[in-house]
């Protein structure tokens, strides 16, 4: 997420196409950020000469944020597309199953991330259903809204799940704040844990760009004005954010992840 002092460019690969150079144009205007044309530079020299945090790559299918000493950023469905090809086979998912989602309902995904969650959702809710994904990070939200219209599976249902999904660029908490009483069926919240799971690479660009505040208990409170069904929160089995928030804490294996549950009127 860009902080104040944060320096971020925009170029495209090499040799581009006039077509990709005016889609990076038009992000380095919507990001608020410098457009390079890429010419003989690579990337390491060019956020070196410009003293740039990052440089986001605009390719014909895809984007990349690129940041020194981390892995690049782009979009990919990830463990998602497991999850999703299991529901296919009429498998289950364990956060489809806590959440109690059924065809045709509408879901707030207040940390959307790479959106893996939503696109489990997306498809679990069907063509009838909507899911809408919130993400705080300009550079994440771009590139992830980017990668729903463009990436493909090879499995065109799948594929519609993933258009289906509706991005949204903005703070969790500012908008739960104006959305009316029961406006969706089921609010989700999925913050970056403080307690790591795992050692995996590939979640610290991520982290590099999450909103890393901790989830509060007025976001909380303005969810389950908004849910008609459930709030569902999934944390670190020891991070002891169900307590202090008032959830019921679900174990649905024996990994670090747990799941808690807010049920509406019930």
């Amino acid at each position: 997420m860009f902080k104040a002092g944060d320096v971020m460019l925009v170029t495209t690969s090499e040799r581009p196409v006039e077509r990709t150079v005016t889609r990076a144009r038009q992000l380095a205007a919507e990001l608020q950020a410098a457009f390079v044309p890429r010419r003989n530079m690579t990337l390491r020299g060019m956020q070196s000469k410009y003293s740039a945090d990052g440089v986001l790559v605009v390719m014909p299918k895809e984007l990349r944020y690129v940041s020194e000493g981390l892995p690049p950023l782009f979009f990919h469905p990830s463990m998602a597309l497991i999850r999703v090809k299991r529901l296919r086979d009429g498998g289950n998912d364990a956060l489809v199953t806590v959440s109690g989602l059924q065809r045709g309902d509408s879901v707030l995904d207040c940390t959307a991330g790479l959106c893996s969650d939503s696109l489990v959702l997306s498809y679990a809710a069907g063509p009838e259903g909507k899911v809408i994904a919130v993400e705080a990070s300009p550079i994440l939200h771009t590139i992830v809204r980017e990668g729903l219209q463009t990436y493909e599976t090879g499995f065109p249902d799948i594929d519609a799940a993933m258009r289906r999904i509706e991005p949204l660029l903005g703070f969790h908490d500012d908008v739960l704040e104006k959305m009316k009483d029961n406006s969706v069926d089921i609010v989700y919240f999925d913050p970056m844990f403080e307690l790591a799971v795992g050692a995996s690479t590939s979640m610290k660009p991520l982290r590099s760009q999450a909103h890393g505040e901790p989830l509060s208990e007025t976001a909380v409170r303005n969810a389950v004005r908004v849910a008609r069904k459930k709030v569902v929160l999934k944390d670190h089995r020891d991070s002891g954010q169900f307590e202090r928030l008032g959830f019921d804490r679900i174990r649905v294996s024996t990994s670090a992840v747990a799941y808690g549950v807010i049920h509406i009127n019930e």
